[in-house]
């Protein structure tokens, strides 16, 4: 009898087993995807988050979903991404959305406007308000699917020939910048110039623009801008707190098992991590480099801001009476500002501006 029982329980157990490894098995499919960065290789930040994301996902489905990434121009230029994404070319691509505001102006809300929110207040707006929501529907559109994917903080102003004193000194400047910052600065006679990376400096180095931002100090040293353009300006007011996306083909995410879904979710929460982290340390050495290579800071003058602020609230004012979902997510963001701001103030502000009144105190 206890021989019987046995080789029942055993007969069970092997059943069970055979039932239990192909549905383990389906669930965590080989998989093998390409991914399309917006950004080069020596841009080792950004183009560094794409690659952190892909290891992410390797090791937390045991090598099962591969991710290869690939820099700007190997497969598609850094603009084309989200076409890359929505024609099947590529299943997804490392990039920020407001580089597709040709698309739809509403894109813009999910890297960040200017003057608008720095990046632990885009973060949240993106979860909890409804960034997310909006920016997902209006690329649904286009196939695609968007998750927080990067970010690099608020961005420095840029690489100036000549030095800003009044709004006057605008006119007629040819300023390479992306996004919904060249539209405001258009209308303060500013001329917008939209250049890949790879060839701002030769283009500032020729004459053909007189100033040039990127990102910040880590990433602009590696541009060499220092070399031909002393005057270093900031903030960057377009880009309080740039962020980037995942943008997934729809069709390739929707057919993907949920627990791939879920992983990949962590993952760019991740890797969002890792790229606003690794800015905040190699920032100040490459600020630090750059004032000894001869660069000289400045900050934007008041009545450039606020010349700046009245055009930008101009041209929100414009796009939202063409733009349904634009007035959406701009009147979302507005509401969200005001709320976030009166405790930042009170709290954060506070303590940051204390910390670096007193610093060197130890």
């Amino acid at each position: 009898m206890k021989r019987r029982s046995f080789l029942t329980g055993a007969g069970l157990a092997a059943a069970a087993g055979a039932v239990a490894s192909p549905a383990i098995a389906q669930s965590m499919p080989e998989i093998r995807w390409r991914l399309t960065s917006s950004f080069p290789k020596s841009l080792d930040t950004i183009f560094g988050t794409a690659q952190t994301f892909a290891r992410y996902m390797a090791e937390a489905t045991d090598n099962k979903f591969q991710i290869q990434t690939f820099s700007a121009g190997e497969i598609v230029g850094g603009g084309q991404a989200l076409d890359a994404v929505q024609n099947g070319t590529v299943e997804c691509a490392h990039t920020p959305s407001y580089m597709y505001i040709g698309k739809d102006p509403t894109l813009a809300f999910g890297t960040g406007v200017p003057f608008g929110l720095n990046a632990r207040q885009q973060h949240s707006w993106w979860h909890f308000a409804e960034g997310q929501k909006i920016t997902n529907e209006v690329l649904a559109r286009y196939n695609a699917i968007a998750f927080a994917c990067g970010q690099s903080g608020t961005q420095m102003g840029g690489f100036f020939r000549k030095e800003l004193n009044s709004v006057e000194d605008l006119k007629g400047l040819k300023f390479r910048i992306g996004g919904l910052g060249g539209d405001v600065l258009a209308k303060l006679g500013v001329v917008p110039q939209q250049i890949p990376a790879g060839d701002v400096f030769p283009a500032l180095e020729r004459g053909t623009i007189d100033a040039a931002e990127f990102v910040g100090p880590y990433d602009d040293e590696k541009l060499g801008l220092v070399k031909v353009a002393k005057y270093y300006y900031a903030p960057g007011w377009w880009e309080g707190g740039a962020m980037l996306h995942l943008m997934i083909n729809l069709d390739k995410y929707n057919a993907l098992p949920k627990n791939y879904q879920s992983i990949i979710f962590h993952a760019c929460e991740a890797a969002n991590n890792w790229m606003l982290a690794k800015y905040d340390f190699v920032n100040p050495g490459g600020l630090r480099r750059l004032l000894a290579q001869g660069v000289e800071l400045r900050s934007f003058p008041l009545p450039i801001m606020e010349a700046a602020l009245k055009s930008a609230n101009e041209l929100y004012g414009e796009i939202s009476a063409k733009n349904a979902d634009f007035k959406r997510a701009y009147d979302s963001m507005v509401a969200y500002r005001g709320e976030v701001l009166p405790w930042w103030q009170l709290n954060e502000y506070a303590y940051d501006t204390f910390m670096i009144r007193t610093r060197g105190r130890s």
